[in-house]
């Protein structure tokens, strides 16, 4: 069983922003990567409409984590009618399971994934990168559930000195209580 929400940061995480590289851009391609995670069985193929379905699965679920992190403008509610979803009763409560296998079932194990994440506490952890250019989901493990980027070597550094440079631009009287005195660094 796979911890629900590294699956979901994993399936968002198969389209690198930066680079523009997709891990599933091709059936082929989806059915590698979720026969690599035992979503699927080893004869399942994938065609075309699976390839968009997933990806729009994908970019949903970025969109979702954009705002876990920002807390700005709701995202628009969306369902996936196309994923075979149902709700099933048994003995320890309701579970939320595929449908059917193959591609789209295992589709659906990722949106199930999303309610094992709401469900053990980690969805609202769940966040993509602040930084335009690179969006990499990854799970918050700071305390205070504040963590804005990836990574503060690469993409926070990049935001602060992209900031950094524009106060510098703006000139003395940008606004900014320091940018009267001189530069001591």
């Amino acid at each position: 069983m796979h911890n629900p929400a590294d699956l979901v940061r994993d399936f968002v995480n198969t389209y690198d922003v930066e680079t523009g590289a997709d891990a599933i851009a091709s059936p082929p391609a989806l059915v590698t990567w979720l026969g690599g995670r035992d979503l699927i069985g080893p004869g399942d193929a994938a065609g075309t409409a699976d390839v968009i379905l997933a990806s729009d699965l994908r970019e949903t679920l970025r969109a979702a984590l954009r705002h876990n992190h920002d807390r700005g403008e709701a995202a628009p509610p969306r369902s996936f009618a196309a994923l075979p979803l149902r709700v099933t009763l048994t003995a320890s409560g309701p579970v939320l399971e595929p449908v059917s296998a193959g591609v789209p079932g295992g589709l659906a194990r990722i949106a199930c994934a999303v309610m094992g994440a709401q469900a053990d506490g980690t969805w609202p952890r769940l966040k993509v990168c602040a930084e335009s250019t690179c969006q990499w989901a990854f799970v918050d493990s700071s305390k205070n559930r504040s963590r804005s980027w990836c990574s503060m070597k690469v993409c926070g550094n990049r935001t602060k000195t992209r900031a950094y440079r524009a106060r510098r631009q703006a000139g003395p009287d940008s606004g900014h209580p320091l940018s009267g005195f001189p530069d001591t660094v």
